[in-house]
């Protein structure tokens, strides 16, 4: 009887304890924020600052020998393995090219994107002497289709749209992409599914601000002109367009525009020396050569009519209203992805 009372009396405490401690946890006022333990706050570190002198940055003829950085862009809607292929077969050193591009996000665009991620992974995870020094993949709904045919992208009805949409992928990918130490910028489009390995020396060795190679495609045995987007000037196309209205663009390869330009794509000859210059006021961009500090001194691809120019044949007068000089390289042929 008496093990009984004492259990029953020790509970009795028990409950009246747990009463206790409600009733305080009840009456008591909750911590404010300002009572809590406030977290330390970690003071900046200096050391993470990265300061780069500008004036340091080259782009010269000795691009291999001084370790200069060639960023190599390219606005891509659809993903061909032949593209990738001839990219891994260039001769400049991996570590001193970075990648950037730039895919439509779309259902198309996320195909692409799968595509060129898995071949990216593939030579990123492999040995580290064959790794480039970075990739960057940017995804923008550009309005950009990979579902339409080559002749359903040259249109003429298209141009306007189609290159202003392009011009704003570009600029955004050049924006995003372009770092502090790039000294050379290749735009290599792709649809180029062919090149000399030595590109990029080759290029570079030439010491142009702006340096557009020929690009034809191969049809059987033969080879023909593709891209007529590089060309010296006509005082016939200059009178078509001066009488234009402010919102119209020229373009060349049309029939409904007869500017009796002078196309690099029919001044090549197999026989002369692939060194050959020519000095030009439109480019393509199928493999074109931009020092960094053109880029960065302001010129981008306009979206919209420059002169009655828009995207690369803009960006071409673009550079040359700030001076720059602008060239083509007739015999030196890049190729074209045959559809």
């Amino acid at each position: 009887m008496r093990a009984y009372n004492k259990s029953r009396i020790v509970g009795q405490l028990l409950f009246v304890a747990l009463g206790i401690t409600f009733i305080y946890y009840l009456l008591t006022p909750s911590v404010h924020q300002s009572d809590a333990v406030k977290p330390q706050i970690r003071k900046a570190n200096t050391d993470s600052i990265i300061v780069y002198d500008m004036n340091e940055i080259t782009a010269s003829a000795n691009a291999r020998e001084k370790k200069e950085e060639v960023l190599i862009l390219t606005p891509i809607a659809r993903f061909y393995p032949e593209y990738w292929g001839n990219l891994l077969r260039l001769s400049y050193p991996r570590n001193l090219i970075t990648l950037g591009f730039i895919v439509p996000s779309s259902r198309d665009g996320t195909k692409v994107h799968r595509e060129l991620k898995a071949a990216v992974q593939a030579v990123q995870r492999g040995p580290v002497s064959q790794r480039f020094a970075d990739v960057k993949i940017m995804i923008q709904d550009s309005g950009l289709s990979s579902g339409q045919s080559e002749t359903q992208r040259h249109k003429l009805e298209v141009q306007k749209e189609r290159r202003s949409k392009l011009a704003s992928a570009r600029n955004t990918l050049l924006f995003s992409a372009l770092g502090p130490k790039t000294s050379w910028v290749l735009w290599l489009d792709s649809d180029i599914v062919e090149t000399p390995a030595d590109l990029i020396d080759d290029m570079t060795s030439l010491d142009k601000d702006v340096l557009v190679a020929n690009c034809y495609q191969r049809q059987g045995e033969k080879v023909v002109p593709y891209d007529f987007n590089s060309w010296i000037d006509s005082e016939p196309a200059k009178e078509l367009a001066s009488k234009m209205s402010k919102d119209e663009i020229l373009l060349e390869g049309y029939r409904e525009f007869a500017t009796f330009r002078t196309l690099m794509a029919y001044s090549y000859d197999e026989h002369a020396d692939k060194r050959t210059l020519m000095k030009l006021d439109g480019v393509g961009t199928t493999a074109l050569m931009v020092k960094a500090a053109v880029h960065r001194d302001g010129a981008v691809f306009p979206t919209f009519p420059f002169y009655h120019l828009i995207e690369s044949e803009g960006f071409a007068k673009m550079a040359s209203r700030l001076k720059y000089d602008i060239y083509g390289l007739p015999n030196y042929l890049v190729f074209h992805y045959n559809e």
